[in-house]
């Protein structure tokens, strides 16, 4: 099993043993930052410290869970880069494409730790018979977070090898796969015609049940006509659309 992080270490020494009892507000305090409502028109979420203490300032209006992540965010900056005061703005919270590095990408682990610590979502995740969006859906509600963090929390932390992929009308955005998947499984960047992603981006469909299809429709790899995979797919942020993909375990080898 693998250590807790930072931000699992902290729930535990507060006690935390459910989902429900994860009040980021209530936490913030303890780590000497308090959370206020604002007006902010240039940022999502920003944190302001001065020794051991801090505030930080979030949207009131919005999506609660988006509020929740972008608070567990600024906790990120709080407790790897103080000493520094961070305005956030929308697109940096909660990017989770590949270009997104640095300290942004460590605040959004941190607040993926925080929010959904393994040793409470890997339980949850896997009493689940296999990875499918009802199941993240589920995981989403129990967690209070977002469709998109906790399907990619689900990936991580999953014990099927499985991967989410993202795209958009100009081609693929970006993808994250679990370390079950080697890493010559590498995604196309277009979408395949026969795949029922197409008929989500387009709007044809909000999502399309799992269905089996070729791996060549996902793959450019020269072997992969050999293998099915499993496909499920949802409508992302505007006009993206998101694939949860289940590799056998032929394709592992």
């Amino acid at each position: 099993m693998k250590s807790l992080t930072q931000a699992e270490r902290l729930l535990q020494s507060l006690g935390i043993t459910s989902p429900d009892e994860i009040d980021i507000e209530a936490i913030a305090l303890t780590m000497g930052a308090r959370v206020r409502n604002g007006i902010l028109h240039s940022c999502e979420a920003r944190i302001i410290g001065f020794r051991n203490q801090a505030i930080i300032t979030v949207k009131g209006d919005g999506d609660p869970r988006r509020r929740r992540f972008s608070i567990a965010h600024e906790l990120g900056h709080w407790q790897h880069h103080r000493g520094r005061s961070s305005i956030c703005r929308a697109s940096e919270i909660g990017n989770f494409s590949q270009g997104n590095a640095g300290i942004e990408r460590q605040a959004d682990n941190y607040a993926a730790d925080l929010l959904m610590p393994a040793y409470l979502f890997r339980p949850l995740a896997t009493a689940h018979r296999r990875p499918s969006f009802a199941a993240i859906d589920a995981l989403a509600a129990a967690f209070s977070t977002s469709r998109l963090a906790t399907a990619l929390r689900f990936v991580d932390l999953s014990p099927w090898p499985c991967m989410i992929v993202c795209h958009g009308q100009n081609g693929r955005r970006w993808f994250r796969r679990n370390g079950g998947i080697p890493h010559h499984w590498f995604p196309r960047d277009d979408l395949d015609p026969e795949s029922d992603a197409m008929d989500v981006l387009y709007g044809k469909a909000d999502r399309a049940r799992p269905t089996i299809i070729g791996a060549d429709a996902w793959f450019d790899r020269w072997n992969a006509d050999r293998f099915n995979v499993t496909e499920e797919c949802v409508q992302g942020f505007g006009k993206e659309v998101l694939a949860l993909l289940t590799l056998p375990d032929q394709m592992l080898e």
